[in-house]
């Protein structure tokens, strides 16, 4: 065995064994890279306690657990930015400094860790451990490359995973979206490093989670996910709860027909900014997947039929999946305001559909005379738990953002200072706030908090409150630059395939851009249809 053999990565097992945090050891690094990072997570080491120990001292005119809180924050975001500890590590600093420092209770600050998108994280990556484990997601994976003129590129691999992520967001919840197509994402990239491996482009014992076509096929899974949410009103929570909003202090309502028309337009150009965005910023190793048919064909051979554990992996998916679906089709046939629709969507809530689901692959058998079942616990007890700690303790931000009355607090404070008048003023000062806060708390509570905020500061001004408001709810599904900001980045995060510092990069160009879009698209389209 020669050293190239020795030492060639194996692609699967690489992938598979992912970690949302790993330490400098853990990677192969250039010298350059390595310098890097050693200063990037030493200052964050210093840099976090200092801010936040000096932003406490400031003489600022707060309630004491609101500037307590924002010091807590802002300490927290500079940790996971340097990642001068484990991200989820830095997350959890943050949770027992706020309970220390008397912001709120302690049953109180981890109530939030009950939440169900918790859940649909647990539920969700048991599922994706049984599809990368038996196979399935890449046999998903080599049926979306065989497809007529999109297997022959990276960048038609891309382009065309990013719209079937957008389609189905837009009637699936984005999370769910996320989590059933992150095996086949995480299956597509093992096909194309493996390529890349066997045509020498890359070293053979490269790491393969560092690759930058892996970044911008996971990068498109989660902020195609939010694109594509915007398209309906049961496409993502934030649509819901402003169109409820606004409905309340307007008295006008969006139908699911209008709505639909209103974004289509602007999701569409959304799409072709984020796809130039993310093949730019993340330009694939290799662009051209030259002899890709055979290859494919091949390893598509030497799989075979189904097995027994793949089968009942399908099974499970395909039962999650039709749970998952079913009340947005209830929605668009009786409307989100039915009977049935709230009946049905209170019963299947995501969260236990995931933990439903995830349950079937330890009731289902690959050998009954054995007892042995299509996954063991030690599956489960493998998958990223880093990913469900982060996200927790974003959770646990959001909600103390809006209720120490934090997030209303800065909101007043820009709005007076800035003198805001005028719709188009109030317009510009929702999306960006909503951007802003959705960048460390969820969409979801990002749209909780800010909508109101903007409806009572365009009251005050004298403002139609509608196009202001509908612009926060639409920018409340973005901000990209953190794992934090939406269930979506947080799953792609985990699959330890995008670093930290190429999320930031990626995410604040389509914040900017995606601002823009939406405030230009926003009253256009609201105009052309009549809504405004």
């Amino acid at each position: 065995m020669d050293d190239r053999t020795r030492n060639r990565t194996d692609v699967d097992s690489a992938l598979l064994g992912h970690a949302t945090y790993r330490s400098l050891g853990e990677q192969k690094l250039s010298p350059a890279e390595e310098r890097f990072e050693k200063a990037r997570r030493t200052v964050g080491l210093w840099l976090a306690p200092l801010v936040t120990i000096v932003f406490l001292a400031l003489p600022l005119d707060l309630a004491g657990n609101q500037q307590t809180l924002a010091g807590i924050l802002l300490g927290v975001i500079i940790l996971w930015i340097t990642e001068a500890v484990p991200i989820p590590i830095g997350g959890l600093i943050g949770v027992a400094a706020i309970v220390v420092l008397q912001v709120v209770p302690a049953e109180d600050a981890l109530e939030p860790f009950g939440s169900s998108t918790i859940f649909t994280f647990i539920g969700a990556f048991i599922l994706a451990q049984a599809m990368l484990k038996h196979g399935i997601a890449r046999r998903f994976a080599f049926r979306i490359l065989a497809l007529p003129r999109v297997g022959r590129s990276t960048f038609g691999v891309i382009l065309a995973f990013g719209a079937i992520t957008c389609v189905l967001s837009a009637f699936v919840s984005n999370t769910a979206t996320v989590a059933m197509l992150l095996p086949t994402a995480l299956g597509i990239l093992a096909v194309i490093a493996k390529l890349l491996q066997e045509r020498g482009i890359v070293e053979q014992d490269f790491d393969p989670l560092r690759l930058r076509v892996g970044a911008a096929l996971l990068l498109m899974l989660a902020y195609g996910a939010s694109v594509g949410g915007l398209l309906t009103p049961v496409g993502s929570p934030p649509n819901l709860i402003g169109r409820g909003l606004i409905e309340q202090a307007t008295g006008q309502r969006i139908s699911f027909a209008e709505w639909f028309l209103m974004a289509l337009p602007i999701c569409a150009a959304m799409f072709v900014v984020l796809g130039l965005i993310l093949l730019l910023i993340n330009r694939p190793e290799i662009r051209r997947i030259e002899g890709v048919e055979d290859y494919i064909a091949q390893e598509r051979a030497k799989m075979g039929p189904l097995s027994r554990a793949e089968k009942n992996t399908l099974i499970a998916f395909g039962i999650t999946v039709v749970l998952w679906i079913a009340p947005g089709i209830i929605a668009v046939i009786f409307g989100n305001d039915s009977a049935i629709y709230d009946n049905v969507s209170g019963r299947l809530n995501e969260g236990i559909v995931a933990v439903l689901g995830a349950s079937l692959l330890y009731l289902l058998p690959t050998d009954w005379s054995r007892r042995e079942f299509t996954l063991r616990w030690r599956d489960a007890a493998e998958i990223d738990w880093g990913t469900i700690l982060l996200f927790g303790t974003g959770i646990i931000f959001g909600s103390l953002l809006g209720s120490t009355g934090l997030a209303k607090t800065l909101g007043e404070s820009a709005s007076n200072s800035l003198g805001l008048s005028s719709t188009v003023t109030i317009t510009i000062f929702a999306v960006v706030l909503a951007i802003v806060v959705s960048e460390t708390t969820s969409n979801t509570a990002s749209a909780s908090v800010v909508v109101p905020i903007i409806i009572s500061i365009a009251d005050a001004a004298g403002a139609n409150p509608f196009i202001p408001a509908l612009a926060a709810t639409f920018a409340a599904s973005f901000g990209f630059m953190l794992p934090v900001s939406t269930p979506q980045n947080a799953v792609v995060y985990g699959s330890g395939a995008v670093s930290i510092t190429r999320m930031i990069r990626s995410g604040v160009s389509f914040d900017v851009l995606g601002a823009i879009l939406i405030l230009i698209g926003l009253p256009l389209m609201a105009a052309l249809l009549g809504l405004a």
